[in-house]
């Protein structure tokens, strides 16, 4: 399924395909239906592991047997998506919009029934191995996230005297959990790219990276320049649309990553305007279900499909 039109980024480097092509002279593209860098396909649709097989329309004339392709695996990335468990103020928001306005609600963190939500997502990833799978789990800077991923994606109970940091300290955030391993897990990582909204609502406004490395030793916060929140401004909302534009950001930057495998623990506003890019070409019963709002810890995984290879062939006929 491809992308709806963007434009390439330029965050590439040098030794990307997308240098080959001459972007600046678009006239030959222009024959051509709007096509993008990746496709993103539910993981239910994958058939096979390799080679991954989605849909393509990328002419208009295609029919739906010439629509189908095959893809080499080296040329997929699949992401698995969380949104983060129940928070304070989905409670309080479900009663009065208004709620979100309040600084009672700052950095929110997981509810008992969060908590709760991500016990039964821990275990149902160990079930059916995902676990084993993952080999890098990224997440939002804000309690909830970390929270939700550190929950559901750690190792067990932390022991003192082992020698690694806990991914989370004893009773982090409000918490009455208890400290968890970083021993048998993959790597975490907090990366800004991936935060909700960012303005005037305190639910969304982070604490300093430096108060959150107390909370989460394990985690890797070398992304982040600033230790306080200079993204978060207290009467300025970030729009819509600037929240799908750092989805698409936030996707290619994953693309550039080594790892085959990754969990991305987010929030609700930031799935469904990055997922809300793709689709557009597909059944609408595909589509819905990409876009359509998760819950409160709901998983879904999905393949990045890398596209170039079929762009060049788009473009020498």
């Amino acid at each position: 399924m491809t992308i709806s039109p963007y434009t390439f980024p330029n965050y590439f480097n040098s030794s990307s395909a997308l240098q080959n092509f001459n972007l600046s002279s678009p006239s030959s593209l222009q024959q051509k239906q709007s096509f993008s860098c990746f496709k993103i396909t539910p993981f239910s649709l994958v058939r096979n592991r390799v080679p991954v097989l989605c849909f393509s329309s990328l002419q208009d004339d295609m029919d739906p047997a010439t629509g189908t392709s095959l893809y080499p695996s080296h040329r997929c990335k699949t992401i698995h998506l969380v949104r983060h468990a129940q928070g304070i103020h989905n409670v309080a928001g479900e009663k009065s919009h208004d709620a979100y306005m309040s600084y009672d609600y700052f950095d929110a963190y997981l509810t008992p029934l969060g908590w709760q939500q991500v016990e039964n997502l821990h275990k149902h990833v160990h079930e059916v191995g995902l676990s084993k799978k993952i080999e890098l789990v990224i997440t939002s800077p804000l309690l909830r996230t970390m929270q939700t991923a550190v929950g559901v994606f750690g190792g067990e109970g932390y022991v003192d005297g082992i020698d690694a940091p806990p991914l989370m300290v004893e009773k982090a955030g409000s918490s009455d959990r208890s400290a968890i391993s970083s021993l048998n897990c993959p790597p975490f990582m907090a990366v800004e790219l991936c935060r909700e909204h960012l303005g005037v609502h305190p639910c969304d406004k982070r604490r300093s990276i430096s108060e959150y490395q107390t909370l989460f030793p394990a985690i890797d916060f070398s992304l982040i320049e600033n230790d306080d929140d200079i993204l978060w401004t207290a009467d300025t909302r970030e729009t819509n649309e600037h929240v799908a534009k750092r989805g698409m950001e936030f996707i290619n930057w994953l693309w550039t990553r080594k790892e085959k495998e990754i969990a991305v623990v987010t929030h609700s506003g930031f799935l469904y305007h990055t997922l809300s890019a793709f689709g557009n070409d597909c059944h609408p019963s595909i589509k819905d279900g990409i876009r359509k709002h998760f819950a409160n810890c709901e998983l879904r995984s999905m393949v990045i499909v890398d596209i170039v290879t079929k762009i060049r062939w788009l473009l020498k006929n």
